[in-house]
């Protein structure tokens, strides 16, 4: 537990350091890692046309193929879309 709670701070001190904008799209990715963000994702085909659009506490994983995602429930993977992703 000590080991956890030095290595939190050791990261503190790191984010602390090295600039608040850093910082912030670090947390900002741990928040999305560990439970998603309140996100908007519009889908689109490659001739521009709207396929979907979800609403939701989303976490993206993404690669050069896919796009992945669980929302309600269910889970949402497209190939070879373009996707829109905002934060609300």
């Amino acid at each position: 537990m000590k080991k956890i709670k030095y290595l939190v701070i050791i990261l503190l001190i790191i984010g602390i350091c090295t600039g608040c904008e850093s910082w912030e799209r670090t947390k900002k990715s741990w928040d999305s890692e560990f439970g998603g963000l309140n996100r908007i994702v519009n889908v689109y085909s490659y001739d521009g046309k709207l396929i979907a659009t979800y609403e939701g506490n989303i976490d993206l994983e993404t690669n050069e193929e896919k796009v992945l995602f669980d929302l309600n429930g269910k889970r949402y993977v497209y190939y070879n879309a373009l996707v829109e992703v905002i934060e609300k």
